[in-house]
C-alpha cells in the first residue's frame, strides 16, 4: 500500500539500522540502506506513486561502516524511491558523484518504469570528454525502485533439489517461450504470468524436463545504441538490478507474479534456474550513463584500471567489470542469490562469464574469494549452481576448471557433436570423449560424472534445425552487416540453404536432428535442450538473435514438428528409466561393479575398439556398452555414415531407441547383428 505523503516524513533515529541494505518493511514504516565508502551525503527521493513526481528529498540520517541507513516510519510497500549520491567528483581518481543524476537502489526489489534516453543520464556533458560535469536532473528519465510487498502463501513449497543424474535442462526465455503460443492468454504473453500458465508447464512435463533455465531476467537496461535503431536487449544481458525482476516481464508489475510461476513449475517437479549477470552491468565503461553503481560509488563497485583509474577496467567485452573482490561488492551479490533462492524459491544459477567471478590479482582463480564464498555458503552450496566457463579476456577460457559443486556449459560437447554428424572425418575419438562425460576435462578434483552440461544449441548460435537448414549466418536483420555472430557453426544445410519443399531433404533433417537430440540425452553428463529445438524451432539462419524481441526469436509453435517432440520425449523417459547418468565416471573395469559403472567400446564388426580403429578417420560408427551397477546395462550404438550391420555384445537385446524410424519406442528383441541406418542412434538394453 502506498500512503499518501503531505508533511515531510521523519526519520525515527533510534530504529534505523545498518545491518540491512536495500528496504525493509516491518509492518510500521521501512528501512532504507545503502553502501557507499566514499560519499559525504546521501540524500534519498520520495515520488509519487506514478514515479513521476518528487515529493521529498531526505538526507540519509547515519552512517556506519559505509553504510547509509534511516527509518521511515509510515512508509510501505508501494513507495516510489531513489537516491541522489553526494561526494567527489574526480574522474582521474575514479569517483563520479553527481547528486543530480537519481540512482536506482542496487537491492531494489521492485522497479517503475523503464529507461528513457536522453543525455541527462549521463553524469558528464554529452558531446564533450567525460571529466566534464553534467548539472541536468536525471529523474525524468529514470526507472525508480518500489517498496515490495514481500507477503506470498508458499504453503509448503520449498526448492526442490532434484538431483544431477535426475536433470534435463531446458533453456528459455520468458518471452520467446510464451509469445506465440497459443494456448497462453494473449495478455499474459511475455510475462510470468503466462510463464506459469498450465499448458507451458505441461509441455515442459510431457518432454521429461526437469529443470527451465531461464535467460536473465533481473532488471535489465535496453541499450541506447540498439534503441536508436529500432531494436532492443532481448538476452537481457545488461544488468540494472540484481534483486528485481525485469519489470516489463510482470503482468501485474509485482513480484508475486514470479513467485507464483515458481510455485506452478514445483508443482510439477521442475526446478527453476535463473541466468544471472554479475560480471557486468548496464552502465558501460566510463563514458556510459549513470544510472545506479557508477553514481553511488564508482571506485567501489567496478574494477578501474590500476594506471588511470579514470577508465573502467574490461574483462567482459561489455565496458566494465563488477568488483566481486570488494567485500560489500561481494556481500551484494551473495544477498542476491541468497534473496532468490530463499523469497523466491529459484532452484539455482547460471553464471554468465564465470570466469570473469574468478578473476584476482593474477588472474582467474578457481579458488577465489567469490567460488570460496560460494562453497562456503549454507544457503547456496545446496543449490544448482552451473558456470558458463569463459569470458574474453586473457586466459578466460576454463572448461573443465572448476571445482565442486560447479557444473559447467560444455562448448566441446557442442562442437565435437555437430561435426561428428556433419561427417566430419577423425571425430569419433573425440565423440567417444562426449559420450562418456569428457572425463579429461571433468574427471579431477573429486568432481561427479554429471560435470559437464551437454548442449548442442543455446541462445548463443544456431537452433539445432538451423544447425542443419544453413551453412552461414544470416544476421541482417541485426543491422550490423551480417559481421556479428559465429562464422565459425559446424552446420550443414543438407542440400539447400534455409527453407525447402524438398521432402528428402527435410526428412533427412529430422533424421539427422533426432540423432543429435538422441547424443545429448544419452550421453554422461547433464543435458540441456535450448527452447524449440524439441520440435524444430528456427530462427531463419540468425545466430545472434540478442536485439530480435520479434518473430525471428519466439518459439513458432504453429511449425511445431510433433516427430521430433515424440523423439524427445520418448529420450528423455528412457534416460529416467534406466538410470543412464551417473554420478561417477565410468571406468574399463572396477572393483565396485554396484557403484562405479564401466564403459567398452565397441567396433561395429563386433569386438572392442582397438587402437588402429582410434586412428580411422573414415570410421563414423561405434558403440558404447555401459554397464550400470545400479541401474540397467545399456548399449548406445552410434552411425553417422550409411547405412551398415552392427555385431552386438553377446546375448538377446531389446531395441528401445532407434532414431531412424518415427516411432521411437520398438521393444523388438535382437541378437547377433543388427542393421543400423545412416544418420541415427539405436539404444538397446538386455531383457530384464
Amino acid at each position: 500500500m502506498h500512503k499518501k505523503l503531505d508533511a515531510a516524513p521523519r526519520f525515527d533515529h533510534h530504529a534505523g539500522r545498518a545491518d540491512s541494505l536495500g528496504t525493509e518493511y516491518d509492518g510500521e514504516g521501512t528501512n532504507f540502506a545503502l553502501f557507499s565508502d566514499h560519499a559525504t551525503r546521501v540524500e534519498l527521493c520520495l515520488f509519487d506513486p506514478e514515479g513521476k513526481t518528487e515529493i521529498h528529498r531526505l538526507d540519509l540520517p547515519a552512517m556506519e561502516g559505509g553504510i547509509w541507513f534511516g527509518y521511515l516510519p509510515g512508509i510501505g510497500p508501494g513507495q516510489v524511491y531513489g537516491y541522489r549520491v553526494h561526494g567527489p567528483y574526480a574522474p582521474e581518481e575514479g569517483h563520479r558523484f553527481n547528486p543530480n543524476k537519481l540512482l536506482l537502489d542496487p537491492y531494489a526489489r521492485e522497479i517503475k518504469g523503464e529507461i528513457v534516453w536522453d543525455d541527462a543520464l549521463h553524469g558528464y556533458r554529452i558531446g564533450e570528454d567525460d571529466l566534464s560535469f553534467d548539472e541536468r536532473d536525471s529523474a525524468p528519465f529514470m526507472p525508480k525502485a518500489v517498496v515490495a510487498d514481500t507477503h506470498f502463501d508458499w504453503d509448503t513449497d520449498d526448492v526442490l533439489r532434484n538431483r544431477w543424474q535426475d536433470t534435463v535442462l531446458y533453456e528459455a526465455h520468458v518471452r520467446g517461450l510464451t509469445m506465440q503460443h497459443p494456448g497462453v492468454p494473449e495478455k499474459l504473453r511475455g510475462t510470468f504470468a503466462g510463464l506459469g500458465t498450465e499448458p507451458i508447464v505441461s509441455h515442459l512435463k510431457s518432454i521429461g524436463v526437469s529443470a527451465i533455465e531461464l535467460l536473465p531476467v533481473h532488471a535489465f537496461a535496453n541499450d541506447r545504441y540498439l534503441v536508436d535503431k529500432g531494436l532492443s536487449n532481448y538476452w537481457g544481458y545488461s544488468t540494472l538490478a540484481f534483486f528485481a525482476p525485469h519489470a516489463p516481464y510482470l503482468h501485474t508489475g509485482q513480484i508475486r507474479e514470479v513467485k507464483h510461476a515458481v510455485r506452478q513449475f514445483h508443482a510439477a517437479g521442475i526446478e527453476v534456474i535463473l541466468d544471472v549477470v554479475f560480471n557486468h552491468t548496464a552502465e558501460g565503461n566510463e563514458q556510459g550513463p549513470t544510472l545506479s553503481f557508477r553514481g553511488i560509488d564508482n571506485a567501489s563497485y567496478y574494477l578501474l584500471s590500476p594506471e588511470n583509474p579514470r577508465h573502467s577496467f574490461d574483462t567482459t567485452g561489455t565496458g566494465n567489470t563488477l568488483n566481486v573482490a570488494h567485500p560489500m561488492v561481494l556481500r551484494m551479490v551473495l544477498d542476491s542469490l541468497r534473496y532468490w533462492v530463499q523469497a523466491m524459491h529459484v532452484d539455482g544459477f547460471r553464471f554468465d562469464l564465470a570466469s570473469t567471478l574468478g578473476r584476482e590479482s593474477e588472474g582467474f582463480e578457481r579458488d577465489g574469494s567469490f567460488f570460496n564464498a560460494l562453497r562456503q555458503d549454507p544457503v547456496l552450496a545446496g543449490v544448482k549452481l552451473i558456470a558458463e566457463p569463459w569470458d574474453v579476456g586473457d586466459g578466460g577460457y576454463q572448461v573443465g576448471g572448476y571445482r565442486w559443486p560447479f557444473r559447467e556449459w560444455n562448448d566441446k560437447f557442442r562442437d565435437d557433436t555437430r561435426a561428428f554428424w556433419r561427417k566430419d572425418p577423425g571425430i569419433l575419438p573425440a565423440l567417444s570423449e562426449r559420450l562418456a562425460g569428457s572425463p579429461v576435462q571433468f574427471n579431477h578434483s573429486h568432481r561427479p560424472g554429471t560435470s559437464s552440461v551437454n548442449f548442442v544449441a543455446a541462445h548463443d548460435g544456431f537452433t539445432l534445425w538451423d544447425t542443419l537448414s544453413y551453412n552461414d549466418k544470416h544476421n541482417e536483420a541485426n543491422g550490423e552487416d551480417n559481421q556479428d555472430g559465429h562464422d565459425n557453426n559446424l552446420s550443414d544445410n543438407m542440400g539447400a540453404e534455409g527453407e525447402t519443399d524438398d521432402e528428402g531433404i527435410v526428412a533427412a533433417r529430422i533424421r539427422r536432428a533426432r540423432a543429435m537430440l538422441a547424443t545429448t540425452l544419452l550421453s554422461q553428463g547433464v543435458p540441456m535442450i535450448l527452447a524449440g529445438d524439441e520440435f524444430g524451432n528456427s530462427q531463419g539462419g540468425n545466430n545472434n538473435a540478442y536485439c530480435q524481441d520479434n518473430e525471428i526469436s519466439w518459439l513458432d509453435w504453429a511449425r511445431a514438428r510433433p516427430e521430433l517432440q515424440q523423439a524427445m520425449a520418448a529420450l528423455a523417459a528412457f534416460r529416467a528409466e534406466t538410470q543412464m547418468s551417473k554420478a561417477r565416471f565410468t571406468v574399463a573395469e572396477t572393483d565396485e561393479p554396484d557403484i562405479q559403472p564401466t564403459a567398452q567400446w565397441l567396433h561395429p564388426r563386433g569386438g572392442a575398439m582397438g587402437e588402429e580403429d582410434w586412428q580411422d578417420a573414415q570410421l563414423r560408427s561405434m558403440g558404447l556398452y555401459l554397464c550400470a551397477g545400479q541401474g540397467r546395462d545399456v548399449l548406445i550404438l552410434v552411425n553417422a555414415g550409411d547405412d551398415a550391420e552392427f555385431a552386438l555384445p553377446e546375448g538377446e537385446w531389446i531395441l528401445r531407441i532407434d532414431t531412424a524410424r518415427d516411432a521411437v519406442g520398438c521393444e523388438e528383441p535382437v541378437s547377433g547383428t543388427i542393421p543400423i541406418s545412416w544418420q541415427s542412434v539405436l539404444a538397446l538394453v538386455p531383457p530384464q
